[in-house]
């Protein structure tokens, strides 16, 4: 095998893509950092006690493992990086108040997690820590909403849900975790007669409102649908009642409501939202609120957030221009050499042109050029 050659879906980013995505990178991190969003960075690998525990656990099948040379323990390159946050704020920070958390890094994940997908994603994230009320879950959304929007992406869909839906449903009902995830992927699946199966055992209530989620998709009018449905079913009334304030919350936003899209049930604890947008074959962002994230780490705290994948994200926002440059000789002369070190200290890209590439072009838009006039080195444009 030509060794050049790399795994499934794994690639290069060349310079192009490479410089869109710090670009978008950075712009995300101070987009976060303006909301008060502190950064950390967890380690690329852990135990794999560490990465697997409560929520974690279905991160397994994505896990590259191996051994660790030192202590002989088994060790994980981490899927996700939201675990790793929950811990930092359990047991390393420990703070008694709210806490703002953003992270972004690569994943590596075992298989592709959607179709085109690559395997070695670029992952941005923020958590808010220590707020059970609706604010903060208001507070993720908002910020992921701007996050997408200061990338370029324009057209985007929010769709909303809450996982307390499904779960008031099915509370009582006795059943093995393998035909509860049979039920949660007819669910996403919109399969009436897969559920219908998966579900005669079930009581009355639980099998109609099951059944009645699968047509429950649409604009906010679904929620005073789902009232009508639902109204056996106790807590689903103020889950939806929830969920009609926190649409009140983003009256500009185009929102839409899949009250069956049980996609991380497991992992969720209330209100969960995703962005779609033209030219994504799947969610740009995914978040919500996930309460139990940090129970494993000794802290049950409440936690809302989200996260994206920046690789993802610059396949469907425009190109960005190639950044103004200045083109400059190449030499020896002191005046130069001066010359190109205080334009570069004030922020200018200057690119000097070797001797015999002089008409090769390069990764930047040399619109100026660094000229000698009157004994002096000038900027001119070309």
């Amino acid at each position: 095998m030509s060794a050049w050659v790399l795994p499934d879906h794994i690639a290069d980013v060349l310079p192009s893509e490479a410089r869109h995505i710090e670009e978008l990178r950075r712009g995300l991190l101070d987009t976060a950092r303006s909301y008060g969003y502190e950064l950390v960075m967890p380690p690329l690998l852990e135990y794999l006690e560490s990465l697997f525990t409560g929520t974690g656990e279905a991160l397994n099948l994505q896990t590259f493992k191996l051994v660790d040379q030192i202590s002989g323990r088994s060790l994980g390159l981490r899927a996700d990086m939201t675990q790793q946050v929950a811990r930092i704020d359990a047991h390393l920070l420990n703070r008694q108040g709210v806490t703002r958390l953003c992270y972004c890094g690569p994943v590596l994940h075992a298989t592709q997690d959607r179709p085109r997908a690559t395997r070695e994603p670029l992952q941005f994230g923020a958590e808010i820590y220590g707020h059970a009320g609706p604010e903060a879950d208001v507070e993720a959304l908002s910020l992921a909403l701007a996050c997408v929007q200061g990338a370029g992406v324009t057209g985007f869909t929010v769709d909303l849900g809450d996982v307390r839906i499904v779960r008031s449903l099915l509370a009582g009902v006795m059943v093995d975790a393998s035909v509860l995830q049979k039920v949660h992927a007819a669910l996403a699946a919109k399969d009436a007669t897969g559920l219908a199966a998966l579900t005669k055992s079930f009581p009355q209530t639980a099998r109609e409102g099951l059944q009645a989620l699968l047509q429950l998709y649409g604009d906010v009018s679904v929620l005073d649908e789902a009232e009508k449905a639902l109204a056996r079913t106790p807590g689903t009334l103020h889950v939806l009642q929830h969920l009609k304030w926190f649409a009140t919350q983003f009256p500009q936003a185009n929102l839409t409501f899949d009250l069956a899209d049980v996609r991380g049930y497991s992992y969720y604890s209330g209100t969960r939202f995703a962005v779609y947008a033209p030219g994504a074959s799947d969610a740009l962002v995914r978040g919500g609120r996930y309460d139990e994230v940090g129970a494993v780490f000794g802290r049950n705290r409440p936690a809302a957030g989200f996260s994206l994948d920046i690789k993802q994200l610059v396949s469907v926002v425009p190109s960005r221009p190639l950044r103004a440059a200045i083109r400059a000789p190449w030499g020896n002369d002191a005046q130069l050499s001066q010359a190109i070190a205080q334009l570069r200290s004030q922020g200018e890209t200057v690119v000097c042109v070797l001797p015999g590439h002089e008409s090769e072009v390069d990764e930047f838009d040399c619109d100026r050029a660094l000229v000698p006039s009157a004994g002096q080195w000038v900027v001119q444009a070309i």
